[in-house]
């Protein structure tokens, strides 16, 4: 009973997760029903699952006038039975809520029939002994603000490198488990590569530290790559996903928008490494800060980039609303982890969150100087009525405060431009006539707009009039704060507030380890999930506030462990005991983010053009795809593709159309960036196989690695050795190599019987075709090239 000495009731019951693996294991009784009930871990769940939706928050929705997920109306008598408590602690029988449980009578039983839920008999001996034990209600875990707890005692001491392994092995050694050993240095660096740039490591790098992988120049690795640009464009990537970025409006017509130079602002951010505070509060309220300066406006942004309409027969008032939905529910999921949609037009049914305190929120975006509708057509009366207010950025501003924005020259964008409105785009859309780039940022009304609550979530349906404010079950906005975007970032980081530290470093985990501590990244409330390692997420959002919200250090910190330096390797013990790896024995084979699939072909073949940031691109796509799915009047018909340099970059700089996305990177589950999304799916379908085969991206690359290796003069095994290196992040074994020898073999004697199959396998890609290398020679070695992109492990982090 030492953990309850050290944590938190509310702590202490979001511990067990897993049947079989958590806190449940030394007070397991008869029955499989724990001794010892937790509120927060075993009745919870089982109330919001089946009961919330009647008898929690929303009050609109209550029946019978009772409410189970607050202890103080709990308690309370009811309205229908005077003297009558749903539950009377210590006393089931007395308890009308479990005898109602219980009833076998369809009319009488909850949760009615209709609902199609029913508890199980396990989960009703636990609500009946949770009443036994004085019905103990807890505060919501996530609701807590984090205490750095002690370290837990392990066994292997040897083992743990940081303070978050000794979190790890505590919990694995209570389950009678061991970690993984340490991964082979090859894989080691390409996970660690991978991690912090999203680039593949070079056949140099792979073979110095195979020949040195020490402890200590594993650090130094792990320094030299947080130090690269990089490192900036890998960790943007997420962050677009999270600020629903893209290169077009939406909607229907789905016009061209120039936000790119907030994109070039986000990698600059993460590489001078600004503090997570300043990050966030500047995208929120740069433009409030009593220093604003034109990045701080950039940095705005943030907030405008949801999609905006141009139908110019849409209701103008109904869409600027939506724009602000979109800014206060994205707060909720990026920021704070909850699902605060549900309270637009109603109160929440799970979490203490009331459509009153939704509009609250609402209110800090609600002051914004723009429109609902864009312009579409000449005559419109409003120039870019939606898209303002926005920011000028000018060649001076580029040479000064905001050099880190890769603007082309002038003329190479003219030439750009011009031809974008040959085949259908609107030159103002893109760029205004002067040469200044345009960037919606945010800034207010010089009047106050009056916000109300909205009946049912209805632009029209004006309810009570509210003012800025937070939900009191987080953490009270009151007065401490000036009631605008910038008091809203100050309540954020707050060191009371207990979810912005949380949330943040429960992201960072799954971007490393594949899946949050909390696997539910969107959700701290009610109906998320409960904490694997809640002592662990706390001690690393407390560590995390400490360090001054520095971003680097915990990257740092998490890819130094041993927990995160251990093999993949999965035996069928821990597969069986621990299929979901939620102890962390092992590290977590995940394929990559799709960017990072196609960063990973560019690099390794040479092809990749290393320019940090600048307009978006246009790389091969299927012909037809936008013409398919437009209206055929917007600027956006046709799809022309880019050339030269352009046609090589990183895939964070791939050009996002919302209704038509890029078809390779939507195959590999990117989002389409209609709304914030922290968390993407994952499938595995044939297509991506098919993708891979065929996509000209990846026979280029294929055919530039095998004649760049044919011009080094390298004898076949060379080559092949430093192939597999270079795609696959470690040299081949003997029997591999084999393999890929006998098969070159067998494709250079076909294409030497066949000169004209070779030339047809050469002709792909808009990069020239060399005129010295031997055609046959050059297909077949493009053909080996082009099986190791499709091999599995390319294309996975493990």
């Amino acid at each position: 009973m030492e953990v309850l000495r050290v944590f938190p009731a509310a702590v202490f019951g979001s511990l067990l997760v897993l049947s079989g693996c958590g806190k449940e294991a030394p007070y397991r009784s008869e029955g499989d029903v724990p001794e010892i009930i937790s509120y927060n871990l075993h009745i919870r769940p089982i109330l919001s699952e089946n009961c919330f939706a009647c008898h929690g928050p929303d009050a609109n929705k209550r029946e019978a006038g009772l409410r189970l997920d607050s202890e103080e109306e709990a308690f309370w008598a009811l309205k229908d039975s005077p003297g009558s408590h749903a539950w009377v602690p210590g006393d089931p029988r007395s308890s009308i809520a479990f005898q109602r449980i219980i009833d076998t009578d369809p009319q009488e039983v909850m949760p009615p029939p209709a609902t199609n839920l029913t508890l199980t008999e396990r989960e009703i001996k636990l609500i009946e002994r949770w009443i036994q034990q004085g019905a103990k209600y807890e505060p919501h875990w996530a609701f807590i603000p984090p205490v750095k707890a002690e370290l837990p005692k392990v066994s292997a001491s040897s083992w743990p490198k940081l303070p978050i392994d000794y979190f790890i092995l505590e919990r694995q050694e209570r389950e009678g488990l061991n970690p993984n050993p340490e991964s082979d240095p090859a894989q080691l660096l390409r996970r660690i590569t991978l991690d912090l740039t999203g680039l593949p490591p070079t056949v140099e790098e792979l073979s110095a530290f195979i020949a040195d992988p020490s402890p200590e120049h594993y650090e130094r690795v792990v320094d030299r790559l947080l130090a690269q640009k990089a490192y900036g464009e890998r960790m943007a990537v997420q962050w677009m996903d999270l600020a629903r970025y893209a290169d077009s409006h939406g909607y229907q017509d789905d016009y061209y928008r120039t936000q790119w130079p907030w994109r070039d602002w986000v990698i600059h951010a993460f590489n001078n490494n600004l503090s997570y505070e300043a990050f966030v509060t500047w995208q929120l309220a740069g433009d409030l800060l009593p220093n604003a300066n034109k990045e701080t406006l950039l940095a705005s942004a943030f907030n405008r980039n949801h999609k905006i309409t141009e139908e110019s027969g849409a209701i103008d008032e109904e869409y600027r609303v939506e724009y602000v939905v979109d800014r206060a529910n994205t707060v909720g999921k990026a920021f704070l982890g909850l699902t605060l949609e549900c309270a637009q037009c109603h109160d929440h049914k799970y979490d203490p969150i009331s459509q009153k305190e939704y509009f609250q929120l609402y209110a800090f975006f609600n002051q914004v100087a723009e429109y609902g509708i864009e312009e579409s057509s000449p005559g419109f009366s409003r120039k870019s009525p939606a898209k303002h207010p926005m920011m000028e950025i000018t060649e001076e501003d580029i040479s000064d405060i905001l050099s880190f924005v890769n603007r082309p020259d002038s003329t190479t964008l003219a030439v750009s431009l011009i031809g974008d409105v040959k085949s259908g785009a609107n030159f103002r859309a893109l760029e205004s006539e002067t040469g200044f780039l345009r960037v919606s940022v945010m800034g207010d009304l010089d009047t106050l707009r009056e916000t109300f609550v909205l009946e049912r979530g209805d632009y029209e349906a004006h309810g009570e009039r509210v003012e800025p404010g937070t939900p009191s079950a987080v953490l009270s906005f009151g007065e401490t704060y000036p009631a605008n975007r910038l008091g809203l970032a100050k309540w954020l980081f707050d060191r009371q507030n207990p979810l912005t530290a949380r949330v943040f470093v429960n992201r960072l985990w799954m971007q490393f380890f594949g899946e949050g501590i909390v696997d539910t990244p969107g959700d701290f409330g009610m109906q998320g999930s409960l904490p694997t390692h809640p002592e662990l997420l706390d001690w690393l959002a407390v560590d995390f506030m400490e360090s001054g919200w520095d971003i680097k250090a915990l990257v740092k910190t998490l890819v130094t462990s041993a927990t995160y330096r251990q093999s993949s390797y999965v035996t069928e013990e821990k597969l069986r005991r621990d299929p979901d790896n939620k102890l962390v024995s092992r590290f977590p084979r995940m394929r990559l983010p799709a960017e990072h699939i196609r960063d990973v072909v560019l690099a390794s073949s040479g092809l990749l053009v290393p320019e940090i940031g600048g307009p978006s691109v246009k790389p091969y796509q299927p012909p037809g795809l936008w013409e398919l799915a437009t209206s055929g009047r917007g600027n956006l018909a046709s799809y022309r593709q880019d050339s030269l340099k352009s046609l090589y970059r990183r895939g964070l700089y791939t050009f996002i159309k919302r209704t038509v996305p890029p078809p390779s990177m939507i195959l590999f589950d990117a989002s389409n960036r209609d709304v914030c999304e922290v968390e993407r799916t994952r499938t595995n379908t044939p297509l991506q196989a098919l993708l891979m085969l065929n996509d000209p991206t990846v026979l280029e690359a294929s055919r530039v690695l095998a004649a760049t290796l044919l011009r080094e003069g390298m004898e076949t095994e060379r080559a092949l050795r430093e192939a597999y290196a270079r795609i696959v992040g470690r040299f081949p074994d003997d029997r591999e190599l084999g393999i890929l020898v006998d098969f070159h073999r067998e494709l250079l004697h076909a294409y030497e019987e066949d000169n004209t199959m070779a030339s047809k396998m050469l002709e792909v890609g808009d990069s020239p075709v060399p005129t010295d290398l031997p055609v046959q020679d050059m297909a077949a070695l493009m053909q080996v090239i082009h099986t190791l992109y499709n091999m599995e492990e390319t294309i996975t982090k493990s």
